[in-house]
Protein backbone atom coordinates (compact mmCIF):
# COMPACT_ATOMS: atom_id res chain seq x y z
CA UNK A 1 0.00 0.00 0.00
CA UNK A 2 1.11 3.65 -0.25
CA UNK A 3 2.85 5.63 2.50
CA UNK A 4 -0.56 6.59 3.92
CA UNK A 5 -1.74 3.53 5.85
CA UNK A 6 -5.34 2.50 6.47
CA UNK A 7 -5.23 3.82 10.07
CA UNK A 8 -3.95 7.21 8.92
CA UNK A 9 -6.49 7.29 6.07
CA UNK A 10 -9.35 6.84 8.55
CA UNK A 11 -7.84 9.37 10.97
CA UNK A 12 -7.53 11.97 8.21
CA UNK A 13 -11.09 11.28 7.15
CA UNK A 14 -12.20 11.75 10.76
CA UNK A 15 -10.39 15.06 11.02
CA UNK A 16 -12.06 16.31 7.87
CA UNK A 17 -15.52 15.19 8.95
CA UNK A 18 -15.25 17.14 12.21
CA UNK A 19 -15.51 20.29 10.09
CA UNK A 20 -19.07 19.31 9.23
CA UNK A 21 -20.08 18.18 12.71
CA UNK A 22 -19.14 14.48 12.67
CA UNK A 23 -16.74 13.38 15.40
CA UNK A 24 -13.68 11.23 14.86
CA UNK A 25 -15.22 8.65 17.19
CA UNK A 26 -18.23 8.48 14.87
CA UNK A 27 -16.05 7.86 11.82
CA UNK A 28 -13.99 5.20 13.62
CA UNK A 29 -17.18 3.39 14.63
CA UNK A 30 -18.36 3.62 11.03
CA UNK A 31 -14.96 2.31 9.96
CA UNK A 32 -15.30 -0.73 12.21
CA UNK A 33 -18.71 -1.58 10.75
CA UNK A 34 -17.35 -0.95 7.26
CA UNK A 35 -14.49 -3.38 7.91
CA UNK A 36 -16.82 -6.07 9.25
CA UNK A 37 -18.98 -5.95 6.14
CA UNK A 38 -16.14 -5.85 3.64
CA UNK A 39 -14.15 -8.61 5.32
CA UNK A 40 -16.95 -11.13 4.83
CA UNK A 41 -16.15 -14.23 2.79
CA UNK A 42 -18.74 -13.65 0.07
CA UNK A 43 -18.98 -14.97 -3.50
CA UNK A 44 -18.15 -11.58 -5.00
CA UNK A 45 -17.15 -8.08 -3.98
CA UNK A 46 -17.93 -5.20 -6.34
CA UNK A 47 -16.96 -1.55 -6.08
CA UNK A 48 -17.56 1.68 -7.99
CA UNK A 49 -15.18 4.47 -6.95
CA UNK A 50 -15.69 8.05 -8.18
CA UNK A 51 -13.34 10.95 -7.52
CA UNK A 52 -13.45 14.43 -9.07
CA UNK A 53 -10.87 17.19 -8.66
CA UNK A 54 -11.11 18.97 -12.02
CA UNK A 55 -14.39 20.86 -11.92
CA UNK A 56 -14.80 23.77 -14.35
CA UNK A 57 -15.11 27.37 -13.15
CA UNK A 58 -17.07 28.86 -11.51
CA UNK A 59 -17.30 25.55 -9.62
CA UNK A 60 -14.14 25.36 -7.53
CA UNK A 61 -11.63 22.64 -8.34
CA UNK A 62 -10.77 20.28 -5.49
CA UNK A 63 -7.69 18.48 -4.24
CA UNK A 64 -7.42 14.97 -2.91
CA UNK A 65 -10.52 13.36 -4.39
CA UNK A 66 -8.65 11.19 -6.89
CA UNK A 67 -6.15 10.32 -4.14
CA UNK A 68 -9.07 9.21 -1.97
CA UNK A 69 -10.15 6.86 -4.75
CA UNK A 70 -6.66 5.41 -5.12
CA UNK A 71 -6.40 4.83 -1.36
CA UNK A 72 -9.83 3.24 -1.29
CA UNK A 73 -8.87 0.96 -4.18
CA UNK A 74 -5.71 -0.18 -2.38
CA UNK A 75 -7.64 -0.67 0.85
CA UNK A 76 -10.27 -2.83 -0.86
CA UNK A 77 -7.70 -4.97 -2.68
CA UNK A 78 -5.00 -5.42 -0.04
CA UNK A 79 -7.08 -5.37 3.15
CA UNK A 80 -10.47 -6.72 2.11
CA UNK A 81 -9.66 -9.10 -0.74
CA UNK A 82 -11.42 -7.38 -3.64
CA UNK A 83 -10.41 -8.57 -7.10
CA UNK A 84 -8.96 -5.57 -8.99
CA UNK A 85 -11.13 -6.51 -11.99
CA UNK A 86 -14.24 -6.02 -9.85
CA UNK A 87 -13.42 -2.39 -9.05
CA UNK A 88 -14.52 0.29 -11.53
CA UNK A 89 -12.92 3.71 -11.14
CA UNK A 90 -14.16 6.99 -12.65
CA UNK A 91 -12.05 10.11 -12.08
CA UNK A 92 -12.26 13.70 -13.28
CA UNK A 93 -13.48 13.90 -16.91
CA UNK A 94 -14.61 10.26 -16.83
CA UNK A 95 -17.05 11.02 -14.02
CA UNK A 96 -19.96 12.51 -15.97
CA UNK A 97 -23.51 12.09 -14.79
CA UNK A 98 -24.20 9.52 -17.51
CA UNK A 99 -21.01 7.57 -16.82
CA UNK A 100 -21.66 7.37 -13.08
CA UNK A 101 -25.26 6.20 -13.52
CA UNK A 102 -24.33 3.73 -16.28
CA UNK A 103 -21.50 2.24 -14.22
CA UNK A 104 -23.77 1.94 -11.18
CA UNK A 105 -26.34 0.07 -13.26
CA UNK A 106 -24.02 -2.14 -15.29
CA UNK A 107 -21.31 -2.90 -12.75
CA UNK A 108 -23.24 -2.97 -9.49
CA UNK A 109 -26.96 -3.54 -10.10
CA UNK A 110 -26.67 -5.93 -13.05
CA UNK A 111 -23.91 -8.03 -11.48
CA UNK A 112 -24.52 -8.11 -7.73
CA UNK A 113 -26.28 -11.21 -6.44
CA UNK A 114 -27.73 -11.88 -2.98
CA UNK A 115 -24.92 -12.08 -0.44
CA UNK A 116 -22.38 -10.17 -2.53
CA UNK A 117 -20.62 -7.11 -1.11
CA UNK A 118 -21.12 -3.78 -2.92
CA UNK A 119 -19.25 -0.51 -2.32
CA UNK A 120 -20.03 2.87 -3.87
CA UNK A 121 -17.60 5.69 -3.08
CA UNK A 122 -17.98 9.30 -4.22
CA UNK A 123 -15.39 12.00 -3.48
CA UNK A 124 -16.26 15.39 -4.95
CA UNK A 125 -18.63 18.28 -4.56
CA UNK A 126 -22.02 17.89 -2.96
CA UNK A 127 -24.85 20.40 -3.33
CA UNK A 128 -28.61 20.84 -3.00
CA UNK A 129 -31.52 21.40 -5.37
CA UNK A 130 -35.23 22.03 -4.96
CA UNK A 131 -37.02 18.84 -3.92
CA UNK A 132 -40.42 18.60 -5.67
CA UNK A 133 -41.64 16.39 -2.79
CA UNK A 134 -40.25 18.55 0.05
CA UNK A 135 -39.06 15.68 2.24
CA UNK A 136 -37.19 18.11 4.47
CA UNK A 137 -38.41 21.37 6.04
CA UNK A 138 -36.10 23.44 3.82
CA UNK A 139 -37.59 21.88 0.67
CA UNK A 140 -34.19 20.80 -0.66
CA UNK A 141 -32.61 17.48 -1.64
CA UNK A 142 -28.89 16.87 -1.39
CA UNK A 143 -27.01 15.96 -4.57
CA UNK A 144 -23.76 14.60 -5.95
CA UNK A 145 -22.13 16.95 -8.45
CA UNK A 146 -20.71 15.12 -11.51
CA UNK A 147 -17.92 16.72 -13.51
CA UNK A 148 -20.28 17.89 -16.28
CA UNK A 149 -22.77 19.66 -14.02
CA UNK A 150 -22.70 23.42 -14.70
CA UNK A 151 -24.17 26.31 -12.79
CA UNK A 152 -26.81 28.28 -14.74
CA UNK A 153 -25.70 31.58 -16.24
CA UNK A 154 -26.37 34.44 -13.86
CA UNK A 155 -26.51 32.26 -10.74
CA UNK A 156 -27.00 33.09 -7.87
CA UNK A 157 -29.12 36.00 -9.08
CA UNK A 158 -31.09 33.89 -11.53
CA UNK A 159 -32.72 30.50 -11.15
CA UNK A 160 -31.77 27.54 -13.29
CA UNK A 161 -31.33 23.80 -13.83
CA UNK A 162 -28.29 21.69 -12.92
CA UNK A 163 -27.35 18.16 -13.99
CA UNK A 164 -26.71 16.83 -10.49
CA UNK A 165 -27.46 13.33 -9.24
CA UNK A 166 -30.11 13.69 -6.55
CA UNK A 167 -30.17 11.80 -3.27
CA UNK A 168 -33.54 10.46 -4.39
CA UNK A 169 -31.87 8.89 -7.42
CA UNK A 170 -29.18 7.27 -5.29
CA UNK A 171 -31.95 5.86 -3.05
CA UNK A 172 -33.57 4.21 -6.09
CA UNK A 173 -30.28 2.78 -7.35
CA UNK A 174 -29.51 1.32 -3.93
CA UNK A 175 -33.03 -0.12 -3.75
CA UNK A 176 -32.36 -1.96 -7.02
CA UNK A 177 -29.34 -3.82 -5.63
CA UNK A 178 -30.06 -7.50 -4.95
CA UNK A 179 -27.82 -7.67 -1.88
CA UNK A 180 -28.09 -6.14 1.57
CA UNK A 181 -24.29 -5.93 2.01
CA UNK A 182 -24.05 -2.38 0.65
CA UNK A 183 -21.66 0.34 1.83
CA UNK A 184 -21.92 3.89 0.47
CA UNK A 185 -19.11 6.35 1.19
CA UNK A 186 -20.06 9.95 0.36
CA UNK A 187 -17.03 12.18 0.88
CA UNK A 188 -18.79 15.44 0.03
CA UNK A 189 -20.92 18.11 1.64
CA UNK A 190 -23.40 20.84 0.76
CA UNK A 191 -22.50 23.61 3.19
CA UNK A 192 -21.55 26.29 0.67
CA UNK A 193 -17.85 25.92 -0.08
CA UNK A 194 -16.62 26.55 3.44
CA UNK A 195 -13.01 26.14 4.51
CA UNK A 196 -11.22 25.42 7.76
CA UNK A 197 -7.48 25.91 7.83
CA UNK A 198 -6.10 24.38 4.66
CA UNK A 199 -9.12 22.12 4.18
CA UNK A 200 -11.91 22.92 1.76
CA UNK A 201 -15.33 21.49 2.50
CA UNK A 202 -16.41 19.69 -0.65
CA UNK A 203 -19.52 21.56 -1.63
CA UNK A 204 -20.90 23.65 -4.44
CA UNK A 205 -23.39 26.40 -3.75
CA UNK A 206 -26.94 25.14 -4.07
CA UNK A 207 -30.32 26.05 -2.68
CA UNK A 208 -33.78 27.05 -3.75
CA UNK A 209 -32.59 28.67 -6.99
CA UNK A 210 -31.31 25.39 -8.43
CA UNK A 211 -33.68 22.83 -9.91
CA UNK A 212 -33.10 19.19 -10.90
CA UNK A 213 -33.04 18.54 -14.63
CA UNK A 214 -35.97 16.99 -16.47
CA UNK A 215 -33.55 14.20 -17.43
CA UNK A 216 -32.94 13.46 -13.75
CA UNK A 217 -36.64 13.41 -12.85
CA UNK A 218 -37.45 11.20 -15.86
CA UNK A 219 -34.66 8.83 -14.83
CA UNK A 220 -36.29 8.51 -11.42
CA UNK A 221 -39.65 7.76 -13.05
CA UNK A 222 -38.04 5.00 -15.11
CA UNK A 223 -36.64 3.40 -11.98
CA UNK A 224 -39.96 3.69 -10.16
CA UNK A 225 -41.51 1.69 -12.98
CA UNK A 226 -38.72 -0.90 -12.98
CA UNK A 227 -38.99 -1.31 -9.20
CA UNK A 228 -42.80 -1.33 -9.32
CA UNK A 229 -42.97 1.56 -6.86
CA UNK A 230 -45.68 4.19 -6.85
CA UNK A 231 -44.55 7.80 -6.29
CA UNK A 232 -46.42 7.74 -2.98
CA UNK A 233 -44.66 4.56 -1.81
CA UNK A 234 -41.30 6.00 -2.89
CA UNK A 235 -41.88 9.07 -0.73
CA UNK A 236 -42.97 6.90 2.20
CA UNK A 237 -39.84 4.71 1.98
CA UNK A 238 -37.50 7.69 1.69
CA UNK A 239 -38.95 9.39 4.72
CA UNK A 240 -38.63 6.20 6.79
CA UNK A 241 -34.98 5.75 5.79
Amino acid sequence: MSNIKRRHFLQLAGSTLTTVGISQLDIMHQGDRYAQVLAQNTPRKLALLVGINQYSAPILALKGCTTDVKLQQELLIHRFGFNPQDIVILTDQQATRKSILTAFEEHLINQAKPGDVVVFHFSGHGSTVIDPDRDQPDGLNSTLVPVDSKLPEGYPITRGVVSDIMGHTLFLLMSALKTENVTVVLDCCYSGGGTRGNLRVRSRFGGDKLQPSALELNYQKQWLKRLNLSPEKFIELRRKT
